[in-house]
């Protein structure tokens, strides 16, 4: 009678036979899934410490599949997912194997993006962080709030919550939970910049973010009540006119009184209204300055969306299950903006697009780069956070490119 193994050994001894498996079937049908998904698995690894076992593994591997389907088929859905997976069992077991990690409550954000971001944050940290706050709609009749770090023209995802609902707003205790969450992965001493739309205004949110010595701004409605030296007034009665800009220092904000803030009514010539601004910074350049970039985050939506990973059509309804999807989507949508980012640094940017100028955001041209790589045989960069230096990676540009 052969004695019993250990868990450990038997869950060794299982990846060893998979990786066999993956190696034969990826020679004979699909080398540039096999490529593509083994980079992504090499990276990932990187994360944890140790050899994970256990459910750590197989979870692991599920998410690894999962990001390399993503980017492959750049689609959200399973059976997209599943034709670009390369784990040697039919499309429909694949498509279920994806379905039971979405499912699976062990699978959280802690575990399997956290550790990503605390990473990115750092890789970031030598200049002011620039977190934008936003909501959009995903899947089916469900909208996220996510906290995004803005990086050259793109918004990197840092935390998110899914609620069900296709239109309206988040509660204020929704928006400090979520600051909350990011805050804790944020870098001690980092310089951060806070930026939220009109939505983002609330005292409550306003004090969080002051208690961790972050600047913040954040736009207002032209109705809501300040006060200056016991007058009351409101930004609309302040009379602007096209290209007027007005700044009024040190007054209380809302009818609660909240403050001193900095609060902004700005009419630029492009803009069809004023908009006003409450910070807590000092100077009101610099706030619109930093605000202007606000924007950057509507990319990521559109990136995860229409012109990316068509999160929209994921055909997911559940809120939770859509927060675990978003975990896999969006560590292919960072993956894909460091390669951009790659592209730019390295020079293969000119090789992949135009030499001239570059007309792709840093997310599509990751998304060229990876399939020139695969076409041409070339070792495939896979990082989750902002290094452009990587070993086994062509770094400058080969010789007979040049």
């Amino acid at each position: 009678m052969p004695k019993p193994q250990k868990s450990g050994s038997r869950t060794r001894q299982q990846r060893r036979k998979e990786t066999k498996r993956l190696r034969r079937r990826g020679k004979k049908q699909s080398g540039d899934n096999f490529r593509r998904y083994l980079a992504v698995r090499t990276a990932l690894k990187q994360f944890y410490p140790g050899e994970p076992s256990g459910n750590l593994a197989r979870h692991l591997n599920t998410l690894v599949w999962m990001i390399s389907g993503i980017v492959g088929s750049k689609r959200t859905n399973y059976p997209e997912i599943a034709k670009k997976s390369p784990d040697g069992n039919k499309p429909p077991s694949r498509e279920k194997r994806f379905s039971r990690w979405v499912n699976n409550e062990r699978v959280d954000y802690e575990t399997y993006f956290a550790p990503f971001a605390v990473e990115l944050l750092l890789s970031l940290a030598n200049g002011p962080l620039v977190l934008a706050i936003d909501g959009s709609e995903v899947g089916r009749g469900c909208l996220a709030l996510m906290v995004s770090v803005v990086y050259k023209g793109r918004a990197l995802p840092l935390g998110w919550v899914v609620v069900k609902g296709s239109k309206g707003h988040f509660p204020e205790e929704t928006h400090v939970a979520l600051v909350e969450q990011v805050a804790e992965l944020t870098p001690e001493g980092a310089d951060v910049i806070f930026l939220g739309d009109g939505e983002f205004d609330g005292t409550i949110l306003q004090e969080t973010v002051d208690s961790y010595g972050w600047h913040y701004v954040c736009r207002t409605a032209k109705d809501i009540v300040l006060t200056d030296e016991g007058d009351e007034f409101a930004g609309q009665e302040l009379g602007l006119r096209p290209g007027d800009f007005t700044s009024i220092p040190d007054v209380a904000f809302t009818r609660e009184q909240y403050g001193p803030v900095h609060v902004i009514a700005w009419w630029a010539k492009d803009y069809k209204k004023p908009i006003f601004l409450v910070t807590n910074m000092e100077l009101a350049q610099e706030a619109c300055f930093w605000y202007k970039k606000r924007f950057r985050i509507e990319t990521f939506f559109s990136d995860q969306k229409s012109r990316g990973f068509h999160l929209h059509k994921s055909h997911l309804d559940k809120p939770e299950r859509l927060a675990t999807l978003m975990i896999a989507a969006c560590l292919a949508y960072i993956w894909m903006v460091f390669l951009g980012a790659f592209a730019k640094h390295t020079g293969w940017d000119k090789i992949v697009h135009r030499t001239d100028r570059c007309d792709l955001s840093l997310f599509q041209l990751g998304l060229a780069l990876l399939e020139h790589f695969l076409n041409e045989s070339i070792p495939i960069p896979v990082a989750f956070q902002i290094s452009l230096r990587l070993d086994g990676v062509p770094y400058p540009l080969p010789e007979h490119y040049c």
